[in-house]
């Protein structure tokens, strides 16, 4: 065997082993934190009536599973944020990628994009509420359009960031209209894109769970809220443990996504 091929094998076996190591950490530290917690709360550190330990939050998931409370608002948010999600998304990038071409398009829109992005897009609920009424629509919306301005904006900066030697050495080799857009500038400009999806994933979840606060009889939202209202720690533990499953899945795919679009990144990472 030659000195390249052990060395291509000792950096391999590193290289699981590093994944190996991370993997154990982020297993076993939320396991310590849940131990310490459960430990607390069992000796009368921590007020078990306000911090409900862990135990008794999974005895507790266990009935709103079973009695159905629980899957039918992960199912009711789930619809709302992934319709909003894929409805932002798709305009987010659309436009982003617009804005980032054309530069009269932006000139025009860039302002205007950039000052509704200021104002915080829960302030437009209640606007959307007089509007559509107390449907899904408002939900929706709203979850859209969160998703579209974070979205857009990371997909315009990501087209204006490639590099202008980059689109000359596409054209140099025959990349011109569609054939450079397609070959050189989208898969330039798809890491960044990606990257707002992934923080749009997690801003979209925040703000679809704060219009259940307000504006639904149902969903995770509104079981953390009216479990708040009524003084049942342990439902609202649940509904809080759920949403940020429900985030860490979303976001899951988002990723899952990225690496299957775009091999090439998974392989400089490593």
């Amino acid at each position: 065997m030659s000195t390249v091929d052990a060395a291509l094998r000792d950096a391999r076996r590193s290289a699981r082993r590093t994944r190996s190591l991370d993997l154990v950490l982020g297993v076993a530290t939320p396991l310590v934190l849940l131990a310490a917690w459960q430990l607390a709360a069992s000796t009368h550190v921590i007020d078990a009536r306000i911090f409900t330990p862990p135990s008794a939050i999974l005895h507790t998931a266990l009935q709103l599973l079973a009695n159905g409370t629980l899957g039918s608002d992960v199912a009711i948010t789930s619809a709302r944020l992934g319709a909003g999600y894929a409805i932002g998304a798709l305009f987010g990038v659309g436009v982003g990628i617009a804005l980032g071409v054309l530069r009269p398009l932006r000139a025009a829109l860039s302002p205007l994009f950039a000052a509704l992005y200021a104002v915080p897009q829960i302030a437009l609920l209640p606007l959307l509420l007089v509007i559509f009424g107390l449907g899904e629509t408002p939900k929706v919306i709203t979850v859209a359009a969160v998703t579209f301005f974070v979205v857009e904006l990371n997909t315009l900066g990501a087209v204006r960031r490639v590099s202008p030697e980059l689109l000359e050495a596409g054209e140099a080799y025959g990349a011109r209209g569609w054939r450079r857009f397609r070959y050189v500038l989208l898969p330039a400009a798809a890491p960044g894109i990606f990257t707002g999806l992934r923080v749009a994933v997690a801003l979209a979840l925040v703000v679809v769970t704060a219009t259940e606060f307000v504006a639904a009889n149902s969903g995770l939202g509104y079981l953390v809220w009216n479990s708040w209202q009524l003084f049942e720690p342990a439902d609202m533990y649940v509904g809080l443990v759920t949403i940020a499953l429900l985030g860490v899945i979303a976001t899951g795919i988002v990723v899952a996504t990225e690496r299957l679009a775009l091999p090439w990144t998974r392989r400089r990472a490593r």
